[in-house]
């Protein structure tokens, strides 16, 4: 009786398979031009290096000497446009690394000057102001654009204009102050000169950026994907 019940006893069952591994999310993988959390994107990298260059060949044009020591040049044009059309970080990365090139030896600066020897010219607070003014640039551009969708173009200008009165003037004035041994009086004289080619450089800085928003809708803040930039 045993020995029957032993022979129909069922077998132990098999074990189960181990469950295939999940699929990883597409949250997980970087897509194609994503910055990623460790760094910038190549797109990124690839903007800052062009804008440095951008703004090295605008300071390598000729500019109008001045008594103060300090010339005329497009140097806050490019510096303005480019925290316009790349932001606040991309903007004042680009800026900061032709500063720091300039700074490192290589003739970029106005007059195809360069060294740390610039830093004790009349010029040295224009210079050093550069990437603090992609900075601002840059955040008041987004701030503008992403709350306002008309008149675009006077916004920019005024971000643009605004930018160059709260950061660029003021510390010129003190590099003027520290390394010429100008009073206030005097280093704002000299200042005052360069305030109606700021009102131009900024009228163009604005219509430049207004057309690169139009033609890449995606550099353009406030707008989403699909979906142009108003331009009135």
């Amino acid at each position: 009786m045993k020995r029957a019940q032993m022979a129909h006893a069922p077998e132990p069952a098999a074990p189960a398979p181990a469950p295939a591994p999940a699929p990883a999310s597409a949250a997980s993988v970087p897509s194609p031009g994503v910055p990623s959390r460790r760094g910038r994107s190549a797109a990124d990298l690839s903007y800052i290096a062009v804008f440095a260059g951008l703004v090295a060949a605008l300071s390598l044009l000729p500019g109008i000497p001045l008594a103060a020591g300090v010339p005329i040049t497009l140097q806050t044009l490019a510096v303005i446009l480019t925290g316009m059309i790349l932001g606040p970080g991309r903007g004042a990365a680009a800026v900061g690394l032709y500063l720091v090139a300039g700074l490192a030896g290589l003739p970029v600066f106005s007059g195809f000057r360069s060294g740390l020897g610039v830093l004790a010219g009349p010029s040295a607070g224009y210079l050093l102001s550069f990437p603090l003014a992609a900075l601002v640039a840059g955040l008041l551009v987004r701030f503008l654009l992403r709350r306002i969708r008309r008149a675009r173009f006077a916004l920019l200008f005024a971000a643009g204009l605004g930018t160059s009165f709260l950061v660029v003037h003021p510390l010129g004035i003190a590099g003027m102050m520290l390394n010429a041994n100008l009073s206030f009086p005097a280093a704002l004289g000299a200042d005052m000169l360069f305030w109606p080619g700021d009102v131009v450089k900024n009228l163009a800085a604005a219509a430049v950026a207004l057309s690169v928003f139009a033609a890449f809708p995606k550099l353009a803040p406030g707008v989403k994907p699909g979906r142009k930039p108003a331009h009135r």
